[in-house]
Order: C-alpha cells, then sequence, then structure tokens
C-alpha cells in the first residue's frame, strides 16, 4: 500500500486562514494591494502590513501569492480564455498545475486570488516527488482536457525539478491509456518557453502578465470535480 502523503498540509492552517483570522487577511490584503498600486512591490508591501498585524510566515506567503495590483488584475482578466479551446495549441504549465490538485486532493490549503486563479502554498521550490495523489491528480487535468478539447497540448515541466522525468512518464502513460494526445516537454526554464505562448494554462503571475491569453484551469477543475472543497478566499470580493 503507498503512503498517504497531503500535499502541502500544515496543521496551523486551520488556524491561520479560517475564521477571525482569515478575516484579518482579508482586510491586510487590501492595504497590500493599495501599496502595490502605488508602486510597492508585492514582497516590500507585505512586509510592511504583515508586521503590523503580526501575521505568521505563511500568512504572509498566502498574501504575496494572492495579492495583485488591480492593473495586473485587469490586464490578466483581459486575457482569460472561457469556453472550449478547438483549433488551438494549449501550453500547459506542468508543475503549476499538477501541484494544486494534489493539494486539493489532500484537503490542503489552496488560495483563490484577486485575478481569479487558484494558487497553492507548497513551496516545493525544486523538489517534487509523486505521490499518492499523483494519478488522481493527472486524471482530473485528463478529463478536463477531454472536455477542452484543444487540437494540440503540449504540458511543459522544468527539467531540474527532481522527479520531472518520472511525472512526464506517468503523464503520457495515463494519456495513452485514454487515447488522448499530450505531448511533454522537458525544458530548463518552463517559464520563459510560456511567456509569449498564446493559450497557457498557469497560475503563475509573471507568465500572466507576459503570455497572450491564459486558460483558469486549475480553478476549473477543482470547482467542477472537487465540488465541496472549500478555496481560502483571498479573491479581494469579501474584506469590508
Amino acid at each position: 500500500m503507498s503512503e498517504c502523503v497531503r500535499r502541502g498540509f500544515v496543521p496551523t492552517d486551520a488556524r491561520d486562514f479560517q475564521g477571525a483570522s482569515l478575516c484579518l487577511l482579508q482586510k491586510a490584503q487590501t492595504d497590500v494591494a493599495y501599496l502595490m498600486d502605488r508602486g510597492y512591490d508585492v514582497e516590500r508591501a507585505t512586509t510592511f502590513v504583515g508586521d503590523r498585524f503580526q501575521f505568521s510566515s505563511r500568512q504572509r506567503m498566502a498574501l504575496i501569492r494572492a495579492t495583485s495590483s488591480h492593473h495586473d488584475v485587469m490586464l490578466r482578466q483581459e486575457k482569460l480564455f472561457s469556453g472550449p479551446l478547438q483549433g488551438k495549441t494549449l501550453w500547459i504549465d506542468g508543475f503549476n498545475t499538477i501541484i494544486p490538485l494534489e493539494a486539493a486532493l489532500s484537503g490542503s490549503t489552496v488560495l483563490l486570488c484577486m485575478d481569479g486563479s487558484a494558487r497553492d502554498l507548497c513551496g516545493l521550490h525544486g523538489s517534487y516527488r509523486l505521490i499518492d495523489k499523483t494519478d488522481s491528480a493527472i486524471s482530473l487535468l485528463l478529463d478536463a482536457l477531454a472536455c477542452l478539447q484543444p487540437d494540440r497540448s503540449v504540458l511543459v515541466l522544468d527539467a531540474p525539478v527532481s522527479n520531472s522525468g518520472r511525472l512526464s512518464q506517468r503523464l503520457v502513460a495515463r494519456a495513452q491509456e485514454r487515447n488522448l494526445p499530450l505531448e511533454p516537454l522537458l525544458v530548463p526554464n518552463a517559464d520563459a518557453l510560456l511567456w509569449d505562448k498564446d493559450c497557457v494554462a498557469t497560475g503563475d503571475a509573471i507568465i500572466l502578465n507576459r503570455c497572450r491569453g491564459w486558460v483558469n484551469l486549475c480553478r476549473t477543475i477543482i470547482e467542477t470535480a472537487l465540488p465541496d472543497f472549500t478555496f481560502t478566499d483571498l479573491s479581494g470580493r469579501t474584506a469590508s
């Protein structure tokens, strides 16, 4: 029997991201976004606001990942695709897609962010291993591709990340079992490859600002396939 691993699970998240703590984060996010609108970078703004509210390092990481300037939010929303993708090549940011799905399947924290995307707090930093949730995450991804029907699906993985080759092989094997075309591509820097693409599935903020169009794939999959999952809402729409 394979080991049960909860991707990105931290027990203190129940304290840091629920109830009064979440309300305080939502209030603080308004301040961070205000500073970003006036030229502060997100880390500097989060340090300033986080010190005031005495947030934990993980709460600060959540603010950094979830908060954007309103200019960037509008820019990203203008480039967002919805509906089927016939006639298009879908470029999938592999780790940026699989890891949040694994986190959601684990019941771990996944953020609903200001730009509408879903982002995890796993912070793997170049180290990845397949877990017992990986096959389920792959199945959810393939289900979505079958519905979206892009002409071509290219899944891009960072080759320097540990076990990227194993994940690529697993993805291809599962896609072949379902007769779904999926092209794996291992590259030195996935972000650099995806920056100028027309249709990218990612939640990476830098890619979202630079690409020509994007698909909110992770959020759509989680909302559709895991309806009982609750996002940590830092969308910027709940603070008073």
